[in-house]
């Protein structure tokens, strides 16, 4: 076979670990291997997850984020940057620190809550998400919980939306993704600068299997403005890809079962509507 000489854009995700494999760091890999590009990763907590919820977690020193970020950024360089579990205030303002000196665009998953419900952020840190990292991201991607967390807006239709968007920006973030997956009916998201609006539709598939959705999306943002796309491509690539990963969702232990972060390199079925690629 041929030798690779040709190196692919790097992403960097600084995001916790799920022992079980559909979340947090594992998904972010996943989904950067899936869209062509190379991940690399600065572990910034451990978790003893499974389907069933979070069963402890444990922060790493600041002292270990610093260098693993250093390590990574200084030698091999990076085209865009993805943020999630940042657990604690010292953490996000390390964090927000280092993406500050960084010269590559940021998308922060402002990680609050599991899938199950479970904090994995600290109370005290969000005013360091509001004051530090979100005013250093290109996109930040908040679903209607985190909006609650970060502003108390509590989001009920679609014209609430709207009201969040405004809200997150305010914060300094460039572009703001609010998800409306908590909703009812079709999964609908709203991209926004505060001027031009983007709303991103996909059928509503009925899978419980949905474990990883938020790092997934954030990641795939990150993989498509990494390989030079302009925020709303790279976001509605990431829909199709994230809406692709619900559907094959699969059953695993006893719980909720992640997304198929490999679903493009699966055999398509005669009933599949979504496209075999999405514009990565």
């Amino acid at each position: 076979m041929p030798i690779r000489t040709a190196v692919p854009p790097r992403v960097l995700t600084v995001a916790g670990s799920d022992s079980g494999g559909g979340a947090g760091i594992q998904a972010d890999l996943k989904t950067m291997l899936a869209l062509g590009v190379h991940g690399m990763s600065v572990l910034t907590a451990v978790t003893a997850q499974n389907s069933l919820g979070v069963q402890g977690a444990w922060e790493l020193p600041v002292d270990a984020v610093r260098a693993q970020y250093r390590s990574v950024v200084d030698d091999i360089g990076v085209q865009a940057v993805k943020t999630g579990m940042l657990a604690s205030a010292a953490l996000v303002e390390t964090v927000a620190e280092l993406l500050a000196g960084t010269d590559a665009p940021v998308v922060v998953d402002p990680v609050g809550v599991s899938k199950h419900g479970d904090a994995l952020l600290a109370a005290e840190a969000l005013d360091s998400v509001r004051t530090k990292l979100l005013p250093v991201a290109t996109v930040a991607t908040p679903n209607l919980d985190e909006v609650a967390q970060l502003t108390g807006v509590r989001v009920t239709d679609e014209s609430g939306m709207r009201r969040a968007a405004e809200e997150i920006l305010g914060f300094g973030p460039r572009w703001v993704v609010i998800k409306g997956g908590h909703l009812p009916g079709e999964a609908v998201d709203l991209l926004t600068d505060g001027s031009a609006e983007h709303w991103l539709r996909a059928p509503r598939h009925d899978n419980r299997h949905t474990h990883g959705t938020g790092c997934t999306l954030a990641s795939a943002i990150a993989s498509g403005l990494a390989l030079g796309m302009d925020v709303p491509t790279a976001v509605r690539g990431a829909k199709t890809y994230v809406t692709g990963a619900i559907e094959a969702g699969f059953p695993l232990g006893g719980g909720i079962g992640p997304v198929d972060h490999g679903w493009l390199t699966r055999p398509a079925r005669p009933s599949d509507q979504l496209p075999t690629t999405v514009g990565f």
